[in-house]
């Protein structure tokens, strides 16, 4: 699909921290390039504008959906969006809010004490789940040239490319050591999808999967290794889950 300039933008967010957005804004060597072909139509941590009414060529939604007041939000703007893309690892995967499961209840109540009990919510998920998702930026925030990559491709009429390959991959090109191997520390670079240039890792930091699982990624050989390193099959299961998936 073809865009003219200027392309009528928006973001929407919903249960998350902002932070998709905020990484938008530190292209700053970028922005008014971006400025000259985009008309920004709602983009709250941007501008003070809110084209309620307005057509929606590219949409971008942030954030997990966690209320059915976000829910209504969301399929509203769904109907005005001609592209839906999914921005970050919450709207991907409900991210880092999806990791308590079973708990929810009781952490509601421990973080709105005497409140939780009254507001209608209901487990994080993924933007997905209830709308089409026309494109996808994962990362926990996604990577600047990946959010500038995007909106170019869309921009051109094309789609960006995808990654294929695990953060594995970029731990060998940068001569990292295997966490795992070395340290038996739980890292999921095996299975996590790579385009971050192994971000955690290179700072021997255990890859906690933010980008999302990467396609035909070997579980079953994780869990071994997991295993092998010493880790729990209920520790295994809460590393796992934080793809968004229950395993």
């Amino acid at each position: 699909m073809k865009l003219k300039p200027p392309i009528n933008l928006a973001w929407i967010r919903f249960t998350s921290c902002s932070g998709c957005q905020l990484m938008l804004l530190n292209c700053e060597d970028s922005l008014a390039e971006l400025a000259q072909v985009i008309a920004i139509r709602d983009f709250p941590i941007a501008s003070s504008t809110e084209g309620k009414d307005a057509e929606i060529d590219i949409g971008l939604v942030e954030g997990s959906i966690t209320t059915p007041s976000e829910l209504e939000r969301l399929l509203a703007f769904r109907r005005k969006a001609q592209l839906l893309v999914a921005v970050g690892a919450c709207a991907l995967t409900g991210g880092i809010n999806s990791l308590i499961r079973g708990e929810r209840r009781q952490a509601m109540a421990k973080v709105y004490p005497g409140q939780g009990d009254e507001w209608s919510s209901f487990p994080p998920q993924a933007v997905d789940h209830f709308v089409k998702v026309d494109g996808r930026i994962p990362g926990c925030p996604p990577e600047k040239s990946e959010l500038l990559n995007s909106l170019c491709a869309l921009l051109h009429g094309g789609w960006p490319g995808h990654q294929v390959m695990p953060v594995c991959m970029e731990c060998r090109i940068n001569e990292n050591p295997c966490l795992l191997e070395r340290d038996r520390a739980p890292c999921l670079g095996p299975i996590t999808l790579a385009g971050c240039n192994a971000r955690c890792p290179n700072l021997g930091v255990p890859c906690e999967g933010c980008r999302g699982v990467v396609a035909e990624g070997n579980r079953d050989e994780l869990c071994r290794l997991f295993l092998t390193a010493g880790l729990t099959d209920q520790e295994i299961r809460h590393r796992l889950e934080r793809f968004g998936e229950t395993v």
